[in-house]
């Protein structure tokens, strides 16, 4: 994924919106719904830890196979440790036995030369369960990250106008480096501690009834406390996650609008707002490693507790002869393993309550609701002449805000439309429309006579050039950015396109050329970043063109320079012009003056003029002197 090194700072009325292609940034029009801020904190819902890690045992089907291997791995060695304290009794009832007289030396070498064999198998099959979840856990964290990112592309805009980018970030990288890590970690000392437990408490029994009743009698308290303390924590871990991503998305907007926070001297407001935030991820954090964190120290006093109870019950069977000394050592073996796994029981659930958490978050992202599926469409446009025709279009952001409320327009092959009126009477929201960025609530659009809806989105986007007021270039060289999503473009294409613009003789001076990378290091103005791009819409050469305030950021002597190569690169082709400078459409085809959604007036530059109206209004209030 290309690193966005030079996205302007997101403003709630013009928003940037990282798409496929030529869309990668798109204004909106400012009528749409004013978004939370970045900071904004998320509304939480009830959370339940059955469900997510349901939905997680489901998404890891494909890896099932594996986890069963690791699950047998180590049950095997846990069934092989279990075996050692039965030796351990032997060879301790070998020498209470030759106390009085001689040792069986062989005997018990025998016996410990079977026992270490036995833990060296253990290990190796503690290893291969170890290795087998690691990889198992990375795999399932690899296709989390395509999975979201697949997402990501079928997802409609409108999430995107309504999520923070940092929250959305923070799914990508915190919530599934959580979940790797547990799974990783935590689910294979679960297998083993589980197998421990069970295992362990069936060897105690085998071994005396009395003396298992004893130590599992003065572990129940903890099974009783960690159930409580489960059940009260978990809500805390669901907050951790959502103030995260908050705190990520608060950090995502300052940094990028970081100048503006300077001009502003915002610097007091931002930290106010940061430390809010901060207060409630540290408030939550620590109720939920508090919680949490008492379950470990809870488990090991249960387990002394264990053993102290073994030592007593175990001290007077013996003398009324009941079990020999070998069975007291064997069983104060067996009580720590029974007790090492609560332990790590209540290690394990704590991450894995704090990985449910992030859990309903990842797949709260991979249910949320896709474009519609085109896969069924077969219908293409390859040859097109450029006729473009709107039908009574109706559409607003919310269904209660309509913001075009009756479009209709009909511009002929190669003419160049200018689309002008006042800030929020739905410019570029036509323009979004027209890319299918947003379907209409009403109405139709039509490419040469073929309505775009019967047409894919891809294919859409494919018959469009766009160059946009805000400039996006990623970390990459000059050459990849002009060339952008496009093949087979030559180094002559290259030139061609930046001498049109102006550009090539800066390009030239540049360290490497075209193959210059743009990064932090490389110092280019706004004026240099929209020229770029505009290169890039010569160079993709696509048959119909949107120019949305392409100009904005260049001085008056560029703007002549880029404005000849627009005349040179709008001609033979049909073009959709947003310009607030009305002097740079007065050569226009055909002008759509729009008011509060409804076109007001059409026509020339110089008939609109003629006609007086709210067009000569806008063209001649840019030339009077200021009061």
């Amino acid at each position: 994924m290309p690193d966005m090194k030079n996205t302007p700072a997101v403003n709630p009325e013009n928003t940037a919106v990282g798409v496929k292609k030529k869309e990668a940034l798109i204004g909106i029009d400012s009528k749409r719904p004013v978004t939370r801020g970045r900071s904004a904190m998320v509304t939480e819902k009830p959370k339940n830890f059955k469900e997510s890690w349901g939905k997680m045992i489901r998404y890891s089907r494909p890896e099932m196979p594996a986890i069963v291997i690791a699950m047998i791995c180590a049950l095997i060695g846990t069934i092989i440790a279990l075996v050692g304290p039965g030796q351990i009794q032997k060879i301790t009832d070998l020498i209470t036995e030759g106390i009085m007289g001689s040792i069986d030396l062989d005997a018990v070498t025998a016996t410990a030369t079977f026992l270490l064999t036995l833990y060296g198998i253990s290990w190796i099959m503690n290893f291969t369960q170890h290795f087998i979840m690691a990889t198992v856990s990375q795999k399932i964290s690899q296709r989390l990250r395509t999975d979201i990112t697949n997402k990501t592309n079928r997802m409609p805009l409108k999430y995107f106008d309504s999520t923070p980018f940092g929250d959305i970030l923070s799914r990508i990288t915190n919530d599934i480096d959580t979940i790797g890590q547990t799974l990783n970690l935590s689910i294979a000392q679960l297998i083993t501690s589980v197998a421990l437990f069970l295992g362990s408490a069936l060897m105690m029994f085998i071994t005396n009834y009395i003396l298992a009743l004893t130590a599992i009698g003065a572990s129940v308290l903890g099974f009783i406390l960690m159930s409580i303390i489960m059940s009260k924590s978990q809500k805390h871990f669901n907050r951790q996650q959502r103030h995260l991503g908050a705190i990520n998305g608060h950090v995502e907007e300052i940094y990028t609008g970081h100048n503006i926070v300077k001009a502003y001297n915002a610097e007091k407001t931002t930290k106010e707002e940061f430390s809010r935030i901060n207060r409630h991820l540290r408030d939550s954090v620590f109720k939920a490693t508090a919680l949490s964190g008492l379950m470990q120290p809870l488990m090991t006093f249960i387990g002394n507790l264990g053993f102290v109870a073994v030592f007593i019950v175990g001290a007077l069977l013996a003398r009324d002869g009941v079990i020999t000394y070998g069975v007291i050592i064997e069983f104060t073996i067996y009580v720590r393993l029974f007790t090492q796994p609560l332990s790590q029981l209540a290690q394990s659930m704590s991450s894995m309550q704090s990985t449910a958490a992030a859990a309903e978050r990842v797949f709260e992202y991979l249910e949320e609701e896709e474009l519609l599926d085109e896969s069924n469409k077969t219908r293409t446009l390859d040859k097109v002449k450029g006729n473009v025709r709107f039908e009574h279009v109706r559409f607003g952001y919310n269904p209660d805000r309509v913001i075009i409320k009756d479009f209709s327009a009909d511009i002929k092959a190669g003419q160049k439309v200018a689309i002008v009126g006042p800030t929020g009477a739905g410019k570029t929201t036509i323009v979004n429309l027209l890319m299918r960025f947003y379907e209409v609530n009403a109405g139709r659009i039509f490419i040469d006579d073929v309505p775009i809806e019967e047409l894919t989105r891809e294919n859409v986007h494919d018959l469009f050039c766009m160059v946009l007021q805000d400039t996006w270039l990623f970390e990459g060289t000059v050459r990849e950015n002009l060339a952008y999503s496009k093949e087979d473009v030559t180094d002559d294409d290259l030139r061609k396109a930046c001498k049109a613009v102006g550009i090539h003789h800066f390009i030239r001076t540049l360290p490497k050329g075209y193959d210059t990378v743009l990064d932090d290091k490389a110092s280019l103005s706004a004026g240099q970043k929209q020229q770029l791009t505009i290169a890039r819409a010569m160079i993709e050469n696509a048959p119909l063109l949107i120019l949305d305030e392409a100009t904005s950021s260049v001085d008056t002597r560029t703007e002549r320079i880029i404005q000849r190569a627009m005349d040179s690169l709008t001609e033979g082709r049909t073009s959709f012009v947003i310009a607030h400078r009305l002097s740079t459409i007065k050569n226009s085809d055909l002008i759509l003056v729009l008011k509060d959604g409804d076109i007001i007036a059409s026509g020339t530059h110089n008939e609109l003029l003629a006609e007086g109206g709210f067009y000569a209004e806008l063209y001649n209030s840019q030339f009077e002197p200021s009061a």
